[in-house]
């Protein structure tokens, strides 16, 4: 390695490195919460010189957060730079791994490493592959609070409370960069969410019937590019995801009030209380009788 190039020592740095002792002994003592979990954590500001050597790969997931400057990383054959809002996930890997700073205008970076008994089955589980590539973001805010609040808690020592604490909110950090529109903070859907506007166009409709006409109209789309379009957001067409949300509408209501099962039918559109009732059980595999008693008796 070139003796001016660095793995660490950055001014105003912020880095945890976990023994991995601590993150065994966690993980075997807590195999319900810890399937994934964190091994290292670090913020690096204008990294200047930043090179990492791993020529046997490593053995951890790597997501690097670039906010300004630029970085690089080589996976086997393949290189990819790294540019301000932008973010990559590198799998874990057996090939030959290297990566480090732009020389002319080093990255500012946030990055966590994550591991666990099975990576492969996580990675295949995400469609996260060696071949992704860096991904655009805009600017994580939320990220960054997850990001502060697992450093802090590790800060703070390797209690049990700590480290369960910054492995669930790993999830969650990781969550933020995966599906960054449902972090953003909007006061209302974009005009072009129809998705979103459609789901909540369902919601205050639970006691109407609604075509899939109706709701495409509300876009001024047809009805097949709409439902299209929809089943691709969702995995399901308009009127099953309608009658889903129906049905945890009925749920709420059999849980928390004490109505009959025709008044909670009439509730949410359905005039034949028999007809909701052997839509319930085939979506819920119990009668609304057998589900409002089940949660009496969890009261």
């Amino acid at each position: 390695m070139d003796k001016h190039k660095r793995r660490d020592g950055f001014e105003g740095q912020k880095l945890i490195s976990l023994p991995e002792a601590v993150c065994l002994n966690h993980a075997k003592k807590n195999t319900a919460l810890s399937p994934v979990y964190l091994t290292h954590i670090g913020y690096f500001p204008k990294a200047i010189a930043h090179y990492r050597l791993r020529k046997s790969g490593c053995k951890d997931n790597i997501l690097i957060y670039c906010l300004r400057g630029k970085g690089w990383y080589r996976i086997g054959s393949r290189t990819y730079t790294v540019g301000p809002n932008q973010f990559a996930i590198i799998p874990a890997t057996t090939q030959y791994l290297c990566y480090g700073a732009d020389e002319a205008d080093p990255w500012t970076i946030y990055w966590v490493h994550f591991s666990g008994p099975d990576m492969d089955g996580f990675n295949k589980s995400l469609n996260i592959r060696a071949d992704d590539g860096p991904r655009e973001i805009l600017l994580n805010e939320k990220g960054l609070q997850v990001w502060e609040n697992m450093y802090q808690s590790l800060e703070m020592g390797y209690s049990t409370d700590n480290l369960n604490n910054a492995n669930f909110c790993l999830y969650q950090f990781i969550a933020t960069f995966l599906y960054p529109d449902k972090h953003q903070q909007r006061k209302s859907p974009a005009p072009e969410d129809y998705i979103t506007q459609t789901i909540l166009y369902m919601r205050s409709r639970l006691h109407e019937k609604l075509t899939v006409e109706d709701m495409a109209a509300t876009h001024n789309l047809s009805a097949s590019y709409f439902s299209t379009l929809f089943r691709k957001a969702t995995g399901m067409p308009p009127i099953d995801y309608f009658i889903h949300l129906k049905i945890q509408k009925a749920c709420q209501l059999l849980f928390q009030n004490n109505l009959k099962v025709k008044d909670v039918a009439a509730a949410i559109g359905y005039d034949d209380p028999y007809h909701f009732s052997r839509l319930f059980k085939k979506h819920m595999s119990v009668s609304p009788e057998q589900y409002k008693a089940a949660s009496r008796r969890e009261e």
